[in-house]
């Protein structure tokens, strides 16, 4: 990988979930909001990404011929969807044991994703580009956010797109996304989120401008205790939320 001296890597938190990589498939253990959140992240995508290519959402396998490369994927929650949406996909995760999981995940799975223990600026180097680009959950655990936007904006391909996901920066994300999750509900170990490095959505927006790139939809995730699910909405971002970037002429 990259040297430590430039890499957006942070070594904490390769550390963290080097330490519950054994978990990623358990729907119920650390990784159990993850999972819960995959329904509407996959749906998020899904819709974005066909009116984006203009496809047809409801296809079988509607992201057929498109490159997508899922940047820290961890074991792989999200990329074997999006591989079984007909999607050619490349998964990159700076734990080593992270790939180790989601290679043999696939494997029993019977999908073909090509996954790399490097990070987004190796493959940069490389020369690489892909219709789409995911930076989902990942954006709050690197080292330097300017450098890895910049790292993964520079893998889009002339007419790709980037999905985003992370937490907004409020006293509510902080009640519910850090103490409620964390200490309360143990959803999470304790540790797993520095509040400090939620991004509001025009910080966001702001980190992707220089790129090129604007938001064209942005939604949240949010949690109904009732059914114990996570829906999409537009109206309510004050926690978790998607983004949904494209070039714009001019910018």
């Amino acid at each position: 990988m990259t040297d430590s001296q430039t890499s957006t890597a942070n070594p904490e938190e390769i550390a963290r979930f080097t330490a519950m990589a054994d978990a990623w498939w358990d729907p119920t253990g650390k990784f159990r909001p993850l999972h819960q959140l995959n329904t509407a992240r996959i749906q998020f995508i899904k819709d974005n990404v066909c009116r984006h290519f203009g496809l047809d959402a409801n296809a079988e396998r509607p992201l057929k011929g498109l490159n997508i490369v899922d940047i820290g994927c961890g074991g792989g929650l999200l990329s074997e969807p999006m591989a079984r949406l007909g999607a050619t996909m490349v998964g990159i995760d700076a734990g080593e044991k992270n790939i180790e999981i989601a290679k043999i995940h696939a494997l029993q799975s019977e999908l073909d994703i090509d996954y790399r223990n490097v990070l987004p600026e190796d493959l940069a180097q490389e020369g690489r580009c892909f219709d789409v680009v995911l930076n989902m959950e990942v954006i709050e655990h690197v080292a330097d956010t300017e450098a890895f936007m910049a790292a993964s904006a520079a893998l889009l391909g002339e007419k790709g797109c980037m999905v985003l996901s992370t937490m907004n920066r409020n006293f509510k994300s902080l009640m519910l996304g850090k103490i409620a999750a964390e200490y309360l509900l143990r959803w999470l170990p304790i540790g797993t989120h520095d509040w400090k490095k939620f991004l509001k959505p025009s910080e966001l927006a702001r980190l992707i401008h220089p790129h090129g790139l604007a938001f064209t939809d942005l939604q949240g995730m949010v949690y109904n205790p009732m059914q114990d699910t996570w829906t999409l909405s537009k109206s309510n971002l004050d926690v978790n939320y998607l983004g949904f970037a494209e070039k714009k002429a001019g910018l």
